[in-house]
């Protein structure tokens, strides 16, 4: 069993900076794991954010979000970040952290789910 918990999230001015915070833990949860971010607006699918391989050195990101978030995380702590730049109204939504030990490919379908974290983006 792995358990996550994301944190991070609030209200943010449009072109603000968060950045969101995901723990990973629990018996089953391995450095091995692939770790990633998702998000949900109110009306619309789940979107793919990011997404990072256990080592750090390969990172995947949505295209709305290539170029503005930033993925990484810390193995010594079972840390997975999203660092958000420029934020934009339209990123309005709740943010959930994932893993599974299957590597990311674009039909990454995650086991394990945090509760989320909301932002939401003031213009």
């Amino acid at each position: 069993q792995v358990h996550l918990v994301e944190s991070g999230g609030g209200l943010v001015q449009a072109g603000g900076s968060p950045r969101l915070s995901c723990a990973a833990s629990g018996p089953t949860f391995s450095h091995s794991y692939t770790m990633g971010w998702y998000r949900r607006a109110p009306g619309q699918e789940r979107e793919f954010v990011a997404a990072i391989d256990w080592s750090g050195n390969s990172k995947y990101y949505g295209g709305s979000v290539k170029g503005r978030f930033t993925i990484s995380r810390d193995n010594a702590e079972n840390m997975v970040y999203l660092k958000m730049n420029s934020l934009k109204p339209a990123d309005t939504a709740r943010y959930y952290c994932a893993t599974d030990r299957a590597p990311w490919t674009t039909d990454w379908s995650p086991r394990y789910w945090g509760q989320g974290t909301q932002v939401t983006v003031s213009s």
